[in-house]
């Protein structure tokens, strides 16, 4: 097995099993891969549990630690998805939120595990591209928002809309 140069690297209380099987499940482009168990007994586990699983999201290399609760999620760290439109921006976030997450403010939601997830409309990313009073307006849409509503992005990019 060839192992990536880079690979983010996901500290969980327990679940990295679980989380990783959830997230093959849902984020496309994402796959379970090998489960390796704790060769002797450690902070929180046992011999023979799992203690690390590679995963991939999105493409992206990943590698889930079950290393107990010392180190818990914070925002400083999120997976950023490009959605193409409101029904997929839709259907990621409410899978997420809908097992036991969290909604947030601007896109952002956590998921059960705690780790926080944006999921970004290329469209509001196309806005920040194009700068000035576009980008602006973008944002200032943005802010109002917990899940991304594409359809407000767009009417504040052309100038339309509340203001």
């Amino acid at each position: 097995m060839e192992i990536a140069k880079n690979t983010i690297c996901i500290w969980y209380d327990k679940d990295a099993e679980a989380a990783a099987r959830f997230y093959a499940g849902v984020i496309p482009d994402s796959s379970l891969g090998k489960l390796y168990h704790a060769p002797v007994d450690y902070p929180g586990g046992k011999k023979g549990d799992v203690l690390t699983v590679g995963f991939t999201i999105a493409g992206i290399p990943c590698f889930g630690i079950n290393g107990g609760p010392a180190f818990p999620q914070t925002e400083a760290f999120s997976f950023q998805i490009a959605t193409e439109d409101q029904a997929e921006t839709d259907r990621l976030w409410h899978a997420i939120v809908s097992n036991g997450g969290q909604e947030s403010e601007c896109g952002w939601c956590k998921d059960r595990w705690g780790v926080s997830w944006q999921f970004t409309p290329r469209t509001l990313t196309e806005a920040l591209a194009a700068g000035g009073e576009e980008a602006a307006r973008a944002i200032a849409a943005m802010m109002t928002m917990r899940k991304i509503d594409v359809a407000a992005i767009d009417a504040a990019r052309r100038g339309e809309g509340p203001g």
